[in-house]
């Protein structure tokens, strides 16, 4: 199935047919909170020390949509997530160490651990949209058979693939700070909720670290 899923959005790209436009997209999209979870090392996943973990529930609407994965792939696409593929998530417990990354569900429904073995248990299901910040360990549980997710990253960042190993981890740890805050969030653009939790959580340490200083 995933093999024709990349066959078809060859062929997307190549002749424009089925492609939606950037311009189109906000038909598409619906305002949705973000819900928002740190996760911390577990000494085999890093996860992230000071970027949650967001999701939104069903932000975009693809009930639809002539190609749903078309429509997650040019919005990301459009502001400023690339490298986009079509599959599904891994059964076993990763994360990338030099990129941010964002997943939409195209179509079906799928059970997925974030943040580690210790982590949360999170039900996902068509036109939800999660967004890991780097080192967020992620493991698919469960899911039905047709279950087609599209991933980016950010344009800045490195892809890698890492497990839960010790000498992966120690490299994580230097890596997950360098990585580049997005300028735009995934589905909602440069005014996006996203911005709010991971720049609002760097103005709330710059703050907190001033304050140290002041007391000592």
């Amino acid at each position: 199935m995933y093999v024709l899923e990349t066959l078809k959005k060859t062929f997307e790209q190549v002749t424009g047919v089925g492609k939606p436009s950037s311009a189109s997209m906000q038909r598409f999209i619906r305002r949705r909170k973000p819900h928002a979870i740190m996760f911390h090392d577990d000494g085999a996943v890093p996860n992230n020390p000071t970027l949650p973990f967001v999701h939104y529930r069903s932000p975009v609407r693809l009930t639809h949509a002539p190609d749903a994965a078309a429509v997650l792939e040019e919005l990301f696409e459009s502001n400023g997530w690339s490298g986009s593929w079509r599959n599904g998530i891994y059964d076993f417990l990763h994360y990338h160490s030099g990129t941010h990354e964002v997943l939409g569900i195209a179509r079906g429904y799928a059970r997925v651990r974030f943040g580690g073995r210790d982590g949360k248990l999170v039900a996902l299901r068509a036109g939800d949209v999660v967004i890991l910040p780097a080192g967020t360990g992620h493991q698919r549980v469960s899911a039905s058979r047709d279950l087609l997710v599209v991933g980016s990253y950010t344009a800045a960042g490195q892809y890698d693939e890492c497990k839960d190993s010790a000498k992966e981890h120690a490299h994580a740890l230097q890596s997950i700070p360098q990585v580049a805050l997005p300028a735009r969030d995934p589905v909602y653009g440069p005014a996006g909720p996203l911005l709010d939790c991971w720049n609002g959580d760097k103005v709330s340490r710059r703050r907190q670290s001033e304050h140290d200083s002041a007391r000592s």
